[in-house]
């Protein structure tokens, strides 16, 4: 039961992050898109039943948690295949440009994450010895914790990765901007190097230091925009083109749903 309130956390950590993300680069596009108000509906629905079954002491899965967290992943699917439409359009298709100043391919992957992240939180309550395997469909019998994470690994890297891309349009400018490209994909790496039975006391502690990351980098961007024309003063045009406040929790979020697989992997749930 901790893991699984571990993993509401996480994915509503996750969901926040989206929520102001796409709310300050859904207002600088001027919400042309009817579509791209779902997002902000679905990621506040999401972080409405997380702190739910945060709280929720209870086992087994919650119906309407459960069907969030499903439209959460449909969502995220639907808008990664948006953003990367916006992107292929473009002039250039997909350029160094375009990857700069288009349409973010991590974002909607991140509300998808947020939604298998969920799921797996209410499939992990929904078994009282937690043995849940549902890996069937694919051929394979994938244990819970295992399969949390790989989620969490492979998601830590994809968040380094977009990070890596924006800090290079920004030239690395401060030597801190290395942090997001240096500490989480090597606690991604471990993660996943934990999935086979081997460093999980060094993988919690670099998660740890990634989660602290994650909470760093609010400070970090939040200065970023105070170093902008006008500072704080000038808000409503600096945190449109100012670093992305809301972007590094997602470190945290990721980073909280490793500790939790690891909590199922110590606790032999695979088994």
């Amino acid at each position: 039961m901790r893991a699984a309130r571990r993993l509401n956390g996480a994915t509503g950590v996750l969901a926040a992050s989206v929520l102001l993300d796409s709310a300050v680069e859904h207002y600088r596009g001027s919400f042309a898109n009817p579509a791209m108000i779902l997002p902000l509906i679905v990621s506040s629905m999401t972080i409405g039943v997380s702190a739910h079954g945060f709280i929720d002491k209870r086992p087994g899965a919650h119906r309407i948690r459960g069907l969030t967290y499903g439209a959460a992943m449909v969502t995220g699917l639907f808008g990664a295949g948006f953003h990367v439409y916006n992107l292929l359009k473009r002039p250039g298709a997909l350029s160094l440009q375009n990857l700069f100043y288009g349409a973010p391919l991590g974002a909607p992957m991140a509300l998808l994450l947020a939604g298998l992240l969920g799921s797996a939180a209410e499939r992990t309550r929904n078994d009282p010895a937690i043995r849940g395997r549902i890996g069937r469909r694919i051929g394979r019998r994938i244990g819970m914790g295992r399969l949390v994470g790989l989620v969490s690994g492979l998601g830590l890297l994809g968040t380094s990765a977009e990070a890596g891309l924006l800090h290079f349009r920004g030239a690395f400018h401060n030597p801190a901007m290395f942090a997001p490209v240096t500490i989480p994909p090597v606690g991604g790496a471990l993660l996943l190097n934990s999935l086979r039975g081997r460093g999980g006391w060094m993988s919690r502690l670099w998660l740890r230091l990634t989660a602290a990351l994650g909470l760093a980098g609010i400070g970090f961007h939040a200065w970023g925009v105070h170093r902008n024309m006008g500072g704080w003063r000038n808000w409503r045009q600096n945190l449109l083109n100012g670093p992305p406040v809301p972007a590094p929790p997602s470190f945290l979020g990721l980073s909280l749903a490793g500790i939790a697989a690891l909590d199922l992997l110590d606790l032999r749930c695979d088994e």
